[in-house]
């Protein structure tokens, strides 16, 4: 009976999304057409069927897994669609619908990746595969055939008219990799070194991951012209690096390599340089009026805000397309002119209901690969999600990054959707009680602890070794 409750009140929180999200594309559709559009009709059904479907395979399949998560994606999701649609009638173009056969396909992924996921910790397995597959990812737009530069930034892969952005499923694979070597090595980068100001910084010869990772996001953005991507793995890793050895050292290390990354890209590259004056000076003529580097989109999106007020214009009633990039960079503009600061206020309400699941998740599972991991992929969100709030709104300077789950583009949709089933995965073995646990997970830890076990006793016995090679040279040999 408990259990049944339960489920009655997860349906019910479900369906009051799908209302929710019924009526916003109702209200929006009879304000601009009159009529709502048979097309778009049959796809919100088919979408609202897949919502449903996915739901009970996470019910069979993963039934203690956390059930707040879908309907804050599904209403994310619907809001920036709605808007998208908005948008679309005054640019007379059709990127909702591509958006909702999006939606369609991040969805039926996302239900053959939970069925077929059993148990998140056979990705530990796969780590170094995981990092050549997304170094190949993040690196493939540099091929010079498939390779398109659009706006500046050379972060796509094009065939014919339709082109991906490979890094956003590069994300994924080297958090796979990043959880993995980690968790390995957690013990021998927890130790500490010299003290200053009363932090540990680590040890000098511990610091080759974080070097080569700062490498790598400094090519990104030097090779691509990349900045949201380059900071976005770099900031990754290093809260994956803290969350393994629980050393401040790291992050102070990290904010350092930061502030030296940004200075140098402000110093050696124009974009960052315009970026940076946009948003320093955004109302100087001189910079609004730049081409390319100017303020106005910003300015712009800001007016837009600003007429928005607390409540909005109303669906259907703004002019959120008078800013550029509305439907994708600039969406969240869109949505706090026709919706106001409460809408705002929701949609932030709404991730920030996702990244505290995570969290939650992340503390409360007991594998550490599946810590780091959960851990790992919820920052990711919430530093995309401040990075393009913090641009709209003048906090920080824009980065390129995208609103998950609401932006138009299906490469996003796609790797964000799942990325939030990798979380439903791991919250279900967070979740679940100790007399559920089968035997196979038994098997598993106990191999894994086998493993571990083999490998310390050869580090072990090599360093015996190279003491005795000493003793026998003549030398002496150290603690």
């Amino acid at each position: 009976m408990n259990m049944f409750s339960m489920r009655i009140k997860q349906i019910s929180l479900l369906l009051f999304s799908v209302i929710i999200s019924a009526v916003a594309f109702l209200q929006m559709f009879l304000r601009i057409n009159g009529f709502l559009p048979a097309n778009y009709v049959g796809m919100l059904v088919l979408t609202t069927a897949l919502y449903l479907v996915l739901w009970g395979v996470l019910i069979v399949k993963k039934p203690y897994s956390s059930q707040v998560i879908l309907p804050c994606i599904l209403l994310l999701t619907a809001i920036g669609t709605v808007m998208i649609a908005r948008i679309d009638k005054q640019h007379n173009t059709n990127v909702a619908m591509k958006q909702l056969i999006w939606v369609c396909v991040a969805l039926v992924l996302s239900i053959i990746f939970v069925m077929v996921l059993e148990d998140y910790r056979i990705l530990r397995r796969f780590s170094y595969v995981s990092m050549v597959i997304g170094l190949v990812l993040l690196l493939s737009p540099m091929l010079p055939i498939i390779g398109k530069e659009i706006g500046g930034a050379r972060i796509w892969i094009g065939f014919g008219n339709h082109t991906i952005q490979p890094g956003e499923f590069a994300k994924l694979f080297l958090a796979f990799f990043f959880a993995a070597y980690l968790f390995d090595h957690r013990d021998r980068l927890a130790v500490g070194g010299t003290k200053i100001f009363g932090i540990h910084l680590p040890r000098f010869k511990d610091m080759g991951p974080i070097a080569l990772v700062w490498a790598a996001s400094m090519c990104v953005l030097v090779v691509q012209h990349d900045l949201g991507t380059s900071l976005m793995f770099f900031a990754m890793f290093v809260s994956m690096l803290y969350v393994a050895t629980g050393r401040k050292g790291w992050l102070a290390i990290g904010f350092i390599a930061f502030i030296i990354g940004c200075l140098v890209a402000v110093k050696l590259f124009a974009h960052v340089q315009y970026r940076v004056d946009a948003w320093l000076n955004p109302y100087d003529p001189v910079i609004y009026n730049r081409f390319p580097g100017g303020s106005a989109q910003i300015v712009t999106g800001l007016f837009g805000l600003a007429a928005g007020g607390i409540t909005g214009t109303g669906l259907g009633q703004g002019h959120p397309s008078l800013t550029p990039l509305a439907n994708s960079d600039f969406i969240y503009a869109s949505v706090g002119e026709e919706l106001g600061l409460t809408g705002l206020f929701i949609v932030l309400i709404l991730y920030m209901i996702i990244i505290a699941s995570g969290m939650i998740t992340a503390m409360k599972i007991k594998d550490g690969f599946g810590k780091l991991l959960a851990s790992g992929l919820v920052f990711t969100m919430a530093f995309q999600v401040f990075t393009v709030v913090g641009g709209i709104t003048l906090v920080i300077p824009l980065t390129g990054l995208t609103m998950p789950y609401m932006a138009a583009g299906g490469s996003s949709l796609v790797a964000n959707y799942l990325l939030a089933s990798i979380l439903i995965v791991i919250s279900n073995a967070a979740n679940k009680p100790e007399a559920a646990i089968s035997s196979d997970t038994f098997q598993y830890e106990a191999l894994a602890a086998l493993r571990e076990r083999e490998l310390k006793q050869r580090e072990n016995k090599s360093s015996n070794l190279n003491s005795s090679n000493l003793k026998e040279d003549g030398g002496e040999s150290y603690e």
